[in-house]
């Protein structure tokens, strides 16, 4: 699918990727990296309408799995058998918070569509295994939230600031 195909929320959850991924490397914040990171990123894209959707998008993104990171590695350590987070690759390990923030914190999005994008992602960014892997998490996590015993969060006011996005 060309790059021009893709949906805007598609285009927004790898450019998501893209700066979560990239701040896993840097010694700053990482509040502080993603604004930068996110920043410089948004410089070189153009600046259209369908543009400012996309970066919309990516930051409620970025900035929810920046603020509810402590509970999303906490739902990852729980579906995670055997593995501890340092032990997951960085890659993986940002596809599943980003999903994990669509599934719980993001009403908007329905569950089969984040596991879905995620896995995507996962092909995409990922090696073969990569999404057996997440699939695996995500569905045991959806499993868990279809059951009750894992319970939809409410978006605790993560950053609305449009960073990059006029």
């Amino acid at each position: 699918m060309s790059k021009s195909k893709k949906s805007p929320r598609r285009q927004g959850r790898e450019r998501a990727f893209q700066v979560l991924f990239g701040c896993n490397f840097s010694p700053a914040t990482q509040k502080e990296c993603v604004r930068r990171t996110f920043q410089n990123f948004v410089k070189v894209r153009d600046s259209g309408s369908r543009s400012k959707l996309v970066n919309s998008f990516a930051w409620g993104i970025i900035s929810g799995v920046v603020d509810n990171m402590e509970d999303l590695d906490e739902v990852i350590m729980g579906f995670s058998e055997n593995w501890r987070l340092d032990r997951i690759a960085r890659i993986e390990l940002t596809i599943l918070r980003l999903s994990l923030f669509e599934m719980l914190y993001r009403p908007d999005i329905p569950v089969k569509v984040g596991i879905n994008e995620g896995i995507e992602l996962s092909k995409k960014f990922g090696d073969e295994k990569s999404s057996r892997f997440v699939n695996g998490i995500l569905d045991a996590a959806a499993e868990k939230i279809r059951t009750g015993e894992l319970h939809p969060r409410e978006d605790d006011g993560h950053s609305a600031e449009p960073v990059g996005a006029d």
